[in-house]
């Protein structure tokens, strides 16, 4: 009996060894993943100031290509206009000559 005894307290004793060994390597493996969270928040914080430039050079240049649209836009439009006047301009003296010729009219 003492025999089968004392291999059950030494097979408890591995199993407890072996317990031991398995949360010391779960908590190695949290710390490992912690630590790697941390590493990655870090380097993802470091890299916000390129990423807010590259977004701010994005907006500026899509502002320059806005800018250069409706600058395009406005010297099609005064282009335009300024042929019309041009078109307009001989009959707003006829009109205006008639005006003087014969105030009454």
């Amino acid at each position: 009996m003492d025999d089968t005894l004392q291999r059950l307290l030494e097979a408890e004793m591995r199993a407890e060894k072996i317990a031991q060994q398995a949360e010391a390597e779960q908590e190695r493996t949290i710390q490992e993943a912690m630590a790697d969270a941390k590493s990655e928040n870090d380097r993802f914080t470091a890299r916000i100031p390129d990423l807010h430039r590259g977004f701010i050079a994005k907006a500026e240049e899509r502002a320059e290509q806005n800018v250069a649209e409706l600058r395009r836009r406005y010297d099609e439009r005064h282009v335009q206009l300024r042929d019309q006047a041009e078109r307009r301009e001989g009959e707003a003296l006829d009109a205006a000559f008639r005006v003087l010729i014969d105030p009454d009219r």
